[in-house]
C-alpha cells in the first residue's frame, strides 16, 4: 500500500507541475489589473483567462497525470484511457443524468463531480487498464482491436462498471470528504498548524503530494489554491494553508543552512558551503526544500523532528495574522512577487515579517541543537576515504554534468541488470531495483545527490533536487 500511494503522490506532480504556467499568467494579469480582475484591460482579461483554464480544469489534468503516471511505461495511450473514464463518469453521474435514470432528484455530492477526487479514480482506472491489457492478443479476425488499440474499450466497460459503484458510493464518500473538510476550517490555526507538521513528516516517504491535495483543490471542499487564483474565496481567509510556507521556505530553511555552514568543521566548510548555498538559494527562489531537508533528514532526525514542528507553528501563526499569500508551485519569493496583486492576497509584502522572525528562530534551534547533540549534518561527517574525496566526485555539485551523475547511480544501483523501472518526481529518482544487496549508497552519494531513501528491500529514491528531469533522461539513456 505504502509504494502505491508513493507511486500515486509522484503522479500528482505531473498535473501540479503545470501549475507554475497558470500562476505566471495570471500572476502578470493581476498586475496590470489589479482591481478590475481584467474588466479594464484586454491584455489583463487575456492572460487571466488563460490562465484560469489550467486552474479551472485541474480534475482533467489529475486524470490525464495519473494516468500516465500509474502506468507501467509512461504511455500516452493510459492517459488517453483516463480522459475516456472521466468523460464517462461526469456524463453518467451529471444530475441530469441521474435524474433521468432514477426520477428523483440527484443529491448535491453529483453535482460537486468536477473534482480532482474524481479525477484520481479516472487516472487509476485508465491506468490500470493499459497496465493489465496492452498487450492483449485477439484472433485475427479481431486483431486490430489488440493490443493497446483495446485499451480503450476495456476502460470504457470497467468505467461503467466504477459509474454503477459511485452512484451509491460518492455521496457518501463527498459528505465525508466535505465534513473533513468543514473539520479542519473551523478548527482555524489549530487545523492549519496539523496540516503543516503532517506536510512535512510525509516528504520522506514521498506522501505529502496527496495530503497538499486535500487542502490546496477541491477534494474536501477547502480548494485554498485554486479559490485563491480564481478570487471565489473569502478575501482574509483564502490562502491560509499557503502562506505559512513562506517564511520556512523564503527564510528559515536558508538560515538553517547558514547555521549548518557555521557548525560545519573548519576543513570541511567549502564542501559544506557549495551543497548549502545551492539548496539554500533553490529554497528561497522556488521554494524547492528538499535538497535541503534531505541534506540532515537521516544525518539528524532530531533536526527534522524541529523543522516539522516549526512549519506547523508557522502555519498556525500564520493563519491568524492579518497576511494571505498564494502560490501555484511553492513558498518561494517568485511565487510571492507573481501573487502579490491577486484579489485575495492581503498585504503580501509584510510575509517578510514573521519571515524575518522564523530565520533567526531557525538559526538559533538549529545551532543549538546541532551543537549540543553533535549531530552529524553537512561538513560534520566522520572523514572517511570517500568522504574525504567528495570534492572530487560530487559531479551535481561541481556542474551539469549528468550524464556523469547518471553512471555514478547506476552504478551505485548495481548496475542496469539490477534496475526493474525508473522515474523521477519534482526532486527524486524513483528506481525499482531487483537485488537490494548490490545497492551501494556511498556511490550513489558520491555523485553529489542529496540523500538515498529505501522505503522497502525492492525501492530506491534518490534525492536529486530541481534537475531531477535531466539525470533522469541520462540514466534512461544508459538502462535502454
Amino acid at each position: 500500500m505504502i509504494r502505491f500511494l508513493q507511486k500515486l503522490g509522484k503522479s500528482l506532480m505531473l498535473p501540479v507541475a503545470c501549475l507554475p504556467i497558470a500562476a505566471i499568467l495570471m500572476g502578470i494579469g493581476y498586475w496590470i489589473d489589479p482591481s478590475g480582475w481584467g474588466a479594464n484591460n484586454v491584455a489583463a482579461a487575456f492572460l487571466l483567462k488563460a490562465g484560469g483554464a489550467i486552474i479551472d480544469n485541474m480534475a482533467i489534468l489529475f486524470a490525464i497525470g495519473v494516468g500516465i503516471g500509474m502506468s507501467k511505461d509512461g504511455e500516452g495511450t493510459a492517459a488517453l484511457a483516463a480522459l475516456i473514464s472521466w468523460l464517462i463518469i461526469q456524463t453518467l453521474l451529471s444530475p441530469a443524468a441521474y435524474t433521468m435514470f432514477t426520477h428523483t432528484e440527484a443529491p448535491a455530492a453529483f453535482s460537486k463531480l468536477n473534482n480532482q477526487f474524481i479525477g484520481i479514480v479516472s487516472g487509476l482506472t485508465g491506468a490500470f487498464c493499459y497496465n493489465k491489457f496492452h498487450k492483449t492478443q485477439l484472433p485475427d479476425a479481431l486483431s486490430f482491436f489488440s493490443g493497446r488499440h483495446c485499451v480503450a474499450i476495456v476502460t470504457a466497460g470497467a468505467t461503467l462498471c466504477i459509474t454503477m459503484i459511485l452512484a451509491f458510493l460518492w455521496p457518501i464518500v463527498y459528505n465525508g470528504l466535505v465534513t473533513f473538510g468543514e473539520t479542519i476550517v473551523s478548527t482555524g490555526a489549530l487545523g492549519a498548524g496539523i496540516y503543516g507538521f503532517l506536510n512535512r513528516l510525509l516528504v520522506p516517504i514521498g506522501l505529502h503530494h496527496a495530503l497538499n491535495s486535500v487542502f490546496w483543490f477541491d477534494i474536501a471542499g477547502i480548494n485554498d489554491l485554486g479559490n485563491f487564483w480564481s478570487g471565489d474565496g473569502i478575501r482574509g481567509v483564502t490562502g491560509q494553508y499557503m502562506t505559512g510556507f513562506f517564511p520556512v521556505m523564503m527564510f528559515g530553511l536558508p538560515a538553517a543552512c547558514l547555521a549548518m555552514y557555521h557548525t560545519a568543521k573548519t576543513a570541511r566548510k567549502k564542501i559544506a558551503a557549495g551543497l548549502l548555498l545551492s539548496a539554500a538559494l533553490s529554497s528561497f527562489f522556488v521554494g524547492i526544500t528538499e535538497p535541503i531537508e534531505f541534506s540532515f533528514m537521516f544525518l539528524a532526525p532530531v533536526l527534522y523532528a524541529a523543522h516539522a514542528v516549526l512549519t506547523g507553528l508557522s502555519l498556525a501563526v500564520c493563519t491568524l495574522l492579518p497576511i494571505r499569500v498564494g502560490f501555484n508551485f511553492s513558498g518561494g519569493f517568485i511565487d510571492l512577487m507573481l501573487c502579490a496583486k491577486s484579489p485575495m492576497a492581503v498585504h503580501p509584502l509584510f510575509i517578510v515579517i514573521p519571515g524575518a522572525v522564523y530565520a533567526l528562530a531557525y538559526y538559533a534551534v538549529f545551532r543549538f541543537i546541532i551543537t549540543k547533540l553533535n549531530l552529524k549534518t553537512p561538513g560534520r561527517e566522520e572523514e572517511d576515504g570517500e568522504a574525504a574525496d567528495e570534492g572530487k566526485t560530487a559531479a551535481l555539485k561541481g556542474g551539469a554534468n549528468f550524464t556523469e551523475v547518471a553512471q555514478i547511480c547506476l552504478e551505485g544501483l548495481g548496475g542496469r541488470e539490477n534496475v526493474s523501472s525508473c522515474g523521477y518526481c519534482a526532486t527524486r529518482l524513483r528506481i525499482e531495483i531487483k537485488d537490494y544487496t548490490f545497492v551501494n549508497e556511498k556511490k550513489i552519494k558520491s555523485s553529489g545527490v542529496s540523500g538515498v531513501i529505501r522505503p522497502d528491500k525492492t525501492s530506491i529514491q534518490i534525492i536529486v533536487g530541481p534537475k531531477v528531469q535531466f539525470v533522469y533522461d541520462e540514466l534512461k539513456k544508459l538502462i535502454d
